[in-house]
C-alpha cells in the first residue's frame, strides 16, 4: 500500500469506531467503485430512494446505478420545474432511503452540513427510513470547529460557483459570514448522534470526493 493509503485506513477505522459510539452505522471503501457497490447493496430491491443535491453521489456513478435498479427513484433532477422538484422534496420524507454527503466531518464523527434552502438538512434529520451518507475523506477535519470552517470556506465557496449564485463569496472565494438574499448558508447542521440508533449510516471513501 502507498503511505496515503496506509493513513486512510488508519483513520478510517479510527473514525468507525468513533462513529459507532454515536450510533452510527459506518464502514470503510477504499475506492468510489467499492462504494457504489456497497451503498447499492445497502438498498433492497423495491425500496424508495432519493437524494439531496450531492454531487459526490453524481460523480462516482451510484445515481445511474441505482436507476438501472428495480427501485422507486425520485430524482430531482429530472424534474422539469421548480415546483416539481419541490414536490420531490417533500416526498423525500417518505422515502425508504436518502442519500447524501456531506460538508465536512470532524475526526469524532460530527458531520457538518450547510443548506441554503433546508430541504437536504430536515430530510437527514427526520423523515427517511434510512439516510446513508457517502464521504470522501478529504472532507474530514480535525475537530468540529475545523469542520464548521471546511463547510463554510471550502465548500460553500464552491457551491456558490456552480450554481452561480450572487454571494460574497462567488466573488473572491472567501467566506464572508453574509446575510445576502441569494446566500447558501441559511441552515448550519450538525449531526452529533444517529437517533433512532442505526438509522444513519456513513461510508467512508479513501479518495477525494466532492466539495
Amino acid at each position: 500500500m502507498t503511505p496515503k493509503e496506509i493513513r486512510n485506513e488508519k483513520l478510517a477505522a479510527k473514525m468507525i469506531k468513533n462513529l459507532k459510539r454515536r450510533n452510527f452505522e459506518a464502514c470503510y471503501c477504499a475506492t468510489a467503485a467499492e462504494a457504489v457497490k456497497a451503498v447499492s447493496a445497502m438498498i433492497p430491491d423495491g425500496s424508495s430512494v432519493t437524494w439531496g443535491g450531492s454531487m459526490t453521489i453524481r460523480d462516482m456513478g451510484l445515481t445511474k446505478a441505482l436507476h438501472e435498479r428495480d427501485l422507486k427513484v425520485l430524482d430531482r433532477d429530472e424534474a422539469k420545474t421548480r415546483d416539481e422538484a419541490q414536490q420531490i422534496y417533500r416526498e423525500a420524507f417518505s422515502c425508504d432511503y436518502y442519500l447524501s454527503s456531506v460538508n465536512a466531518i470532524s475526526e469524532d464523527g460530527v458531520i457538518v452540513n450547510i443548506d441554503g434552502n433546508g430541504n437536504r438538512v430536515a430530510a437527514i434529520t427526520f423523515g427517511p427510513k434510512h439516510v446513508i451518507f457517502v464521504v470522501g475523506l478529504n472532507k474530514v477535519a480535525q475537530d468540529v470547529q475545523s469542520a464548521l470552517a471546511r463547510a463554510r470556506s471550502t465548500a460553500s465557496p464552491i457551491n456558490a460557483a456552480r450554481f452561480d449564485i450572487k454571494t460574497p463569496c462567488l466573488t473572491d472565494g472567501v467566506c464572508h459570514n453574509c446575510n445576502s438574499p441569494e446566500s447558501i448558508c441559511n441552515y448550519i447542521h450538525f449531526t452529533r448522534n444517529s437517533h433512532p440508533a442505526g438509522r444513519h449510516t456513513v461510508v467512508l471513501v479513501g479518495e477525494d470526493l466532492g466539495y
